[in-house]
This record gives structure tokens, C-alpha cells and sequence, in this order.
């Protein structure tokens, strides 16, 4: 079993550091399985590169970075890892260049995986924290058991359930769906989750917490308010009108 933590960054050198340190902290015993973190660096202007290219060549789990010139969008920037860098048959877990991910996310992953031999993708709770990492109560996320793929899309157009960094899929449901797509500018990860549900594959609800979200100035999602996801949500909508009417799934 094998997990490659996908990360685009852009001028993070504040906080990047944490991530890759919390990556490199994981404990997978007694499962044994293999992984790495891959990092699109996508062309900071700090020094964000700089430090990569010095952490890239410590000792520890592989970082395997992919330097580019100019700024990717998060779709093509993680299109980019998975594809060129990441195994046909492991696991993808995607983290936030900001974001802190816990030392036993991935084997808590690893033992789902076990469990459910023939599942594709899973989800976990996060915690959301602010910039010094201080515990925010009543911000957690968690997710909800559904009974059937329908159900979880109708709550999420509805925007009574949220999916964010906090899942792991195989590279295999990766493929099958066709990765994420390259032109939209946010909520690019909820999109490749509703294809993963129109492909009628509702997620294993994890019982444990896969990483801390931390919320500071500079988060790619300030602004984005009800109104904003209320727009991203009726973008993914038109994009699978006919399927999701098919289902008896209203626009939002």
C-alpha cells in the first residue's frame, strides 16, 4: 500500500514548512505501507522554492518537487503530481500547503483501506485551527454516513454537507473519472467529489481526524461566503445538469 500526500504551494515559506514536517512525522506501524509528499511548486515569488530544493535533499520520507515558472491553477497543479509522479495503483490524500496533517491520519487511512478492500475513497473529520495552530471550538468538521451517492449530492447542493482536504482515493477512481478539472478557479475538489458520487461511489466515513485546517489572512478561501459557494455550487451543478435531474437533485 502506498500514499502520495499532494500538495500545490504558492508563497507559503511561512507555513510550508510545517506541512512537509508534519507529513514527514507520520507513523505507520504495524500497517505497513510506503509514502511520499509531493509538492507542485508553482512559482513563488518568495522563497518558497528555495527552501523546497533544500528540504527535497534531507534525510526522511521522499518530497518530490515539481518546480514550474509560472502559476498553476489547483486543478492542473495536482493533475500534474498524480499523473507524472504518483502510482496507478496507490492512494491519494491531498493537503493544503498551510494545513497541518496528524501524525496517524495515513495509517488510520491504511487500516479503513484493510477494512474495506473494495471502496474507493474515504472521509475523515478535521479540525480547524488559526494561524498559531490555537484550536477554534465549534469550527470542527465532520462528516455525515449517507445511505446512497443521491443522498450525499442532494446535501450538497443543498450546502448542508461540505467535503474539503480531508479524504483519501485511489489513484484508480482518480483515472476513471477523469482527475480534476483544469478550468475552475475554486472548488475544484468538490467537483472531483461529485463525479466520484455520479460514478455511484458513496465514501467509507472514517472515525478519526485527518488534519488541522488552519485559517489566517492569506487563505486562498477568504471572501468565499455563502453567496460565493452558492455560485461555485450552481457552476458543478450545470456542468452534470442532466445526471444530477435524473436523480431527482435540485439546483441550488
Amino acid at each position: 500500500m502506498h500514499f502520495s500526500v499532494i500538495t500545490p504551494t504558492y508563497n507559503r515559506r511561512d507555513f510550508l514548512p510545517e506541512a512537509v514536517a508534519s507529513v514527514r512525522a507520520t507513523v505507520s506501524a504495524p500497517i505497513d505501507f510506503s509514502f511520499d509528499h509531493l509538492i507542485c511548486e508553482n512559482g513563488s515569488t518568495d522563497n518558497t522554492a528555495q527552501w523546497l530544493a533544500e528540504a527535497s535533499q534531507q534525510p526522511g520520507i521522499p518530497l518530490r518537487v515539481r518546480p514550474q515558472q509560472t502559476k498553476l491553477l489547483p486543478g492542473p497543479a495536482r493533475n500534474l503530481l498524480i499523473r507524472q509522479d504518483s502510482p496507478a495503483d496507490g492512494w491519494l490524500v491531498p493537503l493544503d500547503d498551510d494545513d497541518v496533517l496528524l501524525q496517524r491520519a495515513l495509517y488510520h487511512y491504511a487500516a479503513q483501506i484493510q477494512q474495506n478492500p473494495d471502496r474507493p475513497w474515504f472521509v475523515a473529520d478535521f479540525l480547524r485551527v488559526d494561524e498559531e495552530r490555537r484550536y477554534l471550538p465549534s469550527e470542527d468538521y465532520y462528516a455525515w454516513m449517507f445511505d446512497t451517492p443521491a443522498d450525499m449530492l442532494r446535501a450538497i447542493f443543498r450546502a448542508e454537507h461540505f467535503i474539503q482536504g480531508n479524504v483519501c482515493y485511489s489513484r484508480q477512481l482518480f483515472d476513471e473519472v477523469g482527475g480534476y478539472d483544469e478550468e475552475l478557479k475554486m472548488a475544484e475538489d468538490l467537483d472531483l467529489y461529485v463525479r466520484f458520487l455520479l460514478a455511484g461511489h458513496l465514501p467509507v466515513i472514517c472515525p478519526h481526524i485527518s488534519h488541522l485546517h488552519r485559517f489566517h489572512t492569506n487563505n486562498v478561501s477568504i471572501g468565499v461566503d455563502a453567496d460565493k459557494h452558492g455560485q461555485d455550487l450552481r457552476e458543478i451543478y450545470d456542468k452534470y445538469a442532466e445526471q444530477l435531474q435524473q436523480q431527482g437533485i435540485e439546483r441550488p
